[in-house]
């Protein structure tokens, strides 16, 4: 059976792949567990399940991290979770801190590098689940950010594997991209999000970023928002910087976790600067398909439609989450 993703016969146009999962899936497919968990500098992490896990002893774990302004409700995030449910496992979506319809207490927020939530999630899980095997998935921006997580903790990665699916591991060349073309709306819906929080966030603290209380937020590009907000938040000299040690793309060699990356030719989002050119590691699987779009990989009928990754996503978990 062949493991390649293959679009609809009318559906390969690349912002057509991106769009479909949310006029296809406009509710969530499931109602998850909500927990709130409190991080060591006095802020808090808020955590979908797919069941309650007290119930789930010994069951893998599969954890979930979302893209730039997703949530629980994005398409692909409460599907994923589905698919991971139907396997017999307990699948957790982590949100990043003020994705979950709650802002969060700390200035800071989160970004393509910032990896330290991540590891108090995994250590809390590991002790939670002492003898159970933990395998995560990351999209975009969590994608990226898992990337250079299993680099940065290689030595002791909790997860026995990975997937990531359309991430940005350039993120430059992704910035830039993303201010062409019919990207410009993509741009646009993410910033109205971000704007809002920041907006928020301002009326609760002097001064984020290089944006002061009162001023009126109108930020028009992610390059400006990396600028003014996630540089100066995060300890990054500017935007360059930021891209520059966050970037997945030059980590990769350094990562011994099993790993599978899904990226599309003809993703709105990407660049092929986030091809790696050079010969990866055995331990990674690289899988660039001609059509998806950012996000997308809808296959089937339009009667009929699924969700490639789905079925992808799990296949590929599946056999390093049998226990030894």
């Amino acid at each position: 059976m062949s493991h390649d993703f293959k679009p609809m016969a009318w559906g390969k146009n690349p912002h057509l792949q991106t769009l479909l999962p949310r006029f296809l899936r406009r509710k969530a497919v499931f109602e998850p567990v909500w927990e709130r968990i409190e991080t060591p500098d006095g802020d808090f992490l808020d955590l979908s399940w797919t069941e309650p896990p007290a119930n789930a002893s010994g069951k893998p774990v599969v954890v979930l991290f979302h893209g730039l302004a997703g949530c629980f409700y994005s398409p692909y995030a409460n599907g994923l979770l589905s698919a991971f449910k139907q396997q017999g496992w307990l699948g957790v979506l982590m949100h990043f801190r003020g994705c979950s319809g709650s802002l969060n207490k700390q200035p800071r927020s989160y970004h393509s590098g910032e990896t330290g939530d991540a590891r108090f999630f995994l250590e809390r899980l590991r002790q939670q689940f002492p003898d159970t095997p933990i395998a995560a998935a990351g999209v975009s921006l969590g994608g990226n950010m898992l990337v250079r997580y299993l680099a940065e903790f290689n030595h002791d990665p909790i997860v026995k594997a990975a997937c990531v699916v359309s991430p940005p591991l350039n993120l430059a060349a992704c910035s830039s991209r993303i201010q062409q073309g019919f990207s410009k709306v993509y741009q646009a819906y993410l910033l109205r999000s971000m704007n809002r929080t920041l907006s928020s966030k301002l009326a609760r603290h002097p001064q984020i970023g290089q944006w002061k209380s009162g001023e009126k937020v109108a930020i028009s590009t992610l390059y400006q928002f990396d600028q003014t907000v996630t540089a100066p938040l995060h300890g990054f000299e500017d935007a360059e910087d930021y891209y520059r040690q966050c970037s997945g793309l030059d980590v990769l060699q350094e990562i011994a976790t099993p790993l599978k990356v899904i990226h599309a030719k003809d993703d709105p989002f990407m660049t092929e600067a986030v091809i790696p050119k050079t010969v990866l590691p055995d331990n990674i699987e690289y899988h660039l398909t001609e059509y998806g779009g950012h996000v997308g990989f809808v296959t089937g009928t339009l009667h009929a439609p699924e969700f490639w990754l789905e079925r992808e996503v799990p296949r590929w978990l599946a056999p390093h989450l049998k226990k030894a």
